[in-house]
């Protein structure tokens, strides 16, 4: 493969490049894998094509893909998530990236088959784009393919339906559902990076406003926990009733949506599914509602409802589009509806995505090593092995020590009898 790239201006590398040098530092669990492994080079002869949010964290992860040995090529997972300083330094380090911000649908797939042009053997996914266009446009390449990793809920749900419908045709493997996964970026990492979106873009005070969590999962126990100490007023919506009452416990109000629409300032959607905030609660809103979305996909707000009610729509702010209804009201949409924290913002914090991409890395390493090539194609979850071993790295890291079961408390754990 030739050392070939496609990004929006070479010339802000420089700039590019101190931001990832500033996450770095505050990577030590992605600092601790490279220096493990730096000697022995252990993806020697791996082709790794990654659609993930190009911004400075991903980027270390790339780049310490490659300095280990392997050929990376990547593509941006949102057209504006991605940071075209980014891609400039990724291309100065040696990776195949092929991305600029704002790019539209056809670019977008245009850089995700000229990633997989590269014939890879391993996939990093964030969204389940990749994995999708390898089967419907590329199929060619899939007797290459060792398998690959998944990044995201929307991603995991998408591969799930694939599975389900006997159509996927390798093995994959569910990062997003490994514990140092969920119980840390999906709520710590989302809960801080949405209302940092949120207050980066608007400029407003969350405290005293009554914000509308839409989904009570992993994603939105995070938003409704911070957005409560920031001192919101907490609505939940939700379709299971186990989660309603969790969310009812946890000290919330619990609603449906057609309630919620009368009384929020903030809404803000964490299912994975499609149109859950929809035109019927369009004409309930108060006026001034902001509005952000933050599941992989711009389909949890409904923009061709919003469009339809919407007599004019002006952009008074960067990333937000404000939709003035007939009765004058205005309902204000943070990132074109897509991932608000990543779209306005930086994403996830850095120490936290360093659990996340460390988990990443040993998941393709894993593959690399042919430790998925007798499993038949399906969902598979990270091996607690390696679960284990990244959160151990990570409080190694911070000087935090933990204990050990004796030999006698094993054996106890064994048994059945008193």
């Amino acid at each position: 493969m030739s050392l070939d790239f496609k990004v929006a201006d070479l010339s802000l590398a420089e700039h590019g490049q101190n931001k990832i040098d500033w996450a770095w530092q505050y990577m030590p669990s992605l600092q601790f894998l490279y220096n493990k492994y730096k000697d022995s080079k252990p993806f020697k002869g791996a082709v790794i094509a990654a659609c993930l949010h190009l911004e400075a964290k991903t980027a270390n992860l790339l780049i310490t893909l490659k300095n280990l040995g392997a050929e990376v090529s990547a593509c941006g997972s949102n057209p504006l998530s991605t940071q075209d300083d980014i891609c400039a330094a990724l291309a100065k380090n040696g990776v195949h990236v092929f991305s600029h911000r704002g790019m539209n649908t056809q670019e977008y797939f245009d850089y995700a088959k000229t990633v997989l042009s590269s014939k890879p053997n391993v996939i990093v996914d964030d969204g389940a784009d990749l994995i999708a266009t390898v089967h419907k446009d590329m199929p060619e390449l899939i007797a290459n393919i060792l398998g690959g990793s998944e990044e995201t809920t929307s991603g995991v749900k998408r591969l799930k339906a694939m599975s389900n419908d006997g159509v996927l045709k390798f093995p994959m493997i569910a990062v997003n559902d490994a514990l140092s996964k969920y119980l840390f970026d999906n709520r710590y990492g989302t809960g801080q990076s949405v209302l940092d979106g949120f207050i980066r873009t608007t400029n407003m005070v969350v405290a005293g406003k009554t914000v509308v969590v839409v989904g009570y999962g992993w994603c939105g126990r995070g938003v409704a926990m911070r957005a409560a100490g920031m001192g919101a007023h907490v609505v939940v919506t939700e379709v299971d009733p186990h989660k309603a009452c969790e969310a009812l416990m946890d000290g919330f109000r619990v609603m449906s949506m057609d309630e919620a629409a009368e009384i929020g300032d903030i809404f803000l959607t964490l299912t994975g599914n499609i149109h859950v905030i929809r035109k019927e609660h369009f004409e309930k809103m108060k006026n001034g509602v902001v509005l952000g979305n933050a599941g992989h996909f711009d389909v949890e707000i409904s923009k061709p409802d919003l469009n339809s009610l919407a007599v004019k729509v002006v952009k008074l702010r960067d990333n937000i589009d404000t939709y003035i209804m007939s009765d004058g009201r205005r309902i204000n949409l943070l990132g074109e509806g897509r991932l608000t924290n990543l779209a306005c913002a930086d994403g996830h914090p850095i120490e936290i995505m360093d659990l996340s991409f460390s988990l990443q890395l040993e998941a393709a390493l894993y593959i690399y090593q042919g430790k998925m090539k007798d499993k038949a194609a399906g969902i598979y979850a990270v091996p607690m092995e390696i679960d284990r071993a990244v959160m151990n790295s990570k409080l190694a890291a911070l000087g935090v020590n933990i204990d050990s079961m004796t030999p006698e408390q094993i054996e106890y754990m064994k048994s059945w009898e008193e």
